[in-house]
């Protein structure tokens, strides 16, 4: 049987959180005489990668030819916010059940969309749901390496700077945080209503596991008409303070009082550089646990409690 030519020119466009869609081109010869694509896709690594964390794995899909361009869509194995590569290979099936294969096309990447506003309020639906009663607690704090705090003291002001959102996030049920930490034996601890209080907006803005019987929301603070607030005002959701299901600010008898959902592990991203003089910097006397870390850790796809279906 003749030789299948090789795929080449590939075109990736439409792309949403959990889709794209993709064409090539290829001889005319072949287009009456594919039967199957076989798609190559993989997620672009990251140096750092938390080797105590679930790896991704290349994922081979196969599907029937149809008219090009096609759509691939899934999210248990697209994740938002996420670079892929991509090849592809054309393939003939024949009566003995084996293969004819053209060779891989090129490789090409592109990188997933954000969630849309509307998919987060699904997200939000879902996260309230499993939320728990509400526990009081009076601060917030941050658990990193001497180094990270030595470095914000020498070379940034002694201030705290926003960056990228990496890690965050661990148990605790008490109203005090807990004496363990997955990323680094110092803490960083300042009283919630210098982040928190009445002039603060609070957005949600995820729900998710990985591959563990616990949950994870991501919340953020902005004080209200920051760049940051500005900047998730079209594009999270936007919870009242006083009554939510995940953090609230109200005032009692006078004073502001704080609460935090009990069966969620809340990562709270606070988009303003934060004074370290307006809190209290000190070593812990537990453990590092790095299973709770979610430090380049892959999202649980096949979760129902945590994923929605995107565009279906």
């Amino acid at each position: 049987m003749e030789l299948l030519s090789t795929p080449h020119s590939i075109e990736i466009n439409n792309i949403t959180c959990d889709s794209f869609r993709i064409s090539w081109a290829m001889e005319d010869s072949d287009l009456e005489r594919v039967t199957h694509y076989f798609i190559d896709l993989n997620k672009k690594e990251n140096k750092n990668s938390n080797k105590f964390k679930h790896r991704d794995v290349p994922t081979k899909l196969v599907a029937k030819a149809v008219p090009l361009p096609m759509t691939v869509r899934g999210h248990w194995f697209l994740s938002p916010r996420t670079e892929y590569s991509v090849a592809v290979q054309t393939a003939v099936k024949q009566s003995d059940g084996e293969y004819l294969v053209s060779g891989w096309s090129e490789t090409v990447e592109f990188c997933t969309g954000d969630y849309a506003k509307e998919h987060l309020a699904q997200l939000q639906e879902k996260a309230e749901q499993i939320a728990g009663r509400m526990l009081r607690f009076s601060v917030f704090y941050r658990n990193h390496h001497k180094e990270y705090f030595q470095h914000a003291r020498t070379h940034c002001g002694n201030m705290l700077q926003p960056y990228l959102k990496d890690n965050s996030g661990s148990h605790g049920n008490t109203g005090q945080p807990p004496q363990d930490s997955p990323y680094g034996r110092w803490r960083f601890q300042i009283p919630a209503q210098r982040l928190f209080n009445p002039s603060t907006n609070l957005y949600f803005a995820d729900f998710y596991c990985m591959y563990t019987a616990y949950h994870y929301a991501i919340l953020v603070l902005a004080p209200k008409g920051s760049l940051g607030d500005r900047f998730c005002r079209d594009r999270l959701p936007l919870l009242d303070i006083a009554c939510n299901k995940f953090l609230t600010c109200s005032v009692e008898d006078g004073e502001l009082v704080f609460r935090h959902a009990q069966d969620l592990i809340l990562e709270i991203i606070y988009t303003e550089p934060v004074d370290l003089s307006l809190g209290t910097l000190g070593e812990i006397s537990g453990h590092q646990l790095m299973s709770l870390s979610t430090a380049d850790a892959k999202k649980d796809p096949s979760c129902k409690t945590c994923n929605i279906s995107v565009g279906r």
